[in-house]
C-alpha cells in the first residue's frame, strides 16, 4: 500500500495549492491532493531532488 503525505507548505499564503508525495518503487510520487485519481509524476529521486532545489531557488514559475 501507498502511504502519500501532504507537503508542509500546501495551501500556504491561503492558496489551495496542494500537493502529497509517496514514495514508490519508480522513485518519488507527486500528485494533486485535490484529484488524486486524475494521476501522478514519478520521478527518480536524483530528478525530485533537483526539483525540489530549482523551486527553492525560484527558478521555475509556480
Amino acid at each position: 500500500m501507498t502511504t502519500w503525505r501532504r507537503s508542509s507548505y500546501s495551501g500556504a499564503g491561503g492558496t489551495d495549492n496542494c500537493v502529497e508525495l509517496a514514495r514508490l518503487p519508480t522513485g518519488i510520487g507527486v500528485r494533486d491532493s485535490k484529484a488524486p485519481e486524475t494521476g501522478r509524476l514519478s520521478l527518480p529521486p536524483e530528478a525530485f531532488t533537483a526539483l525540489v532545489a530549482r523551486l527553492k531557488r525560484g527558478e521555475l514559475p509556480l
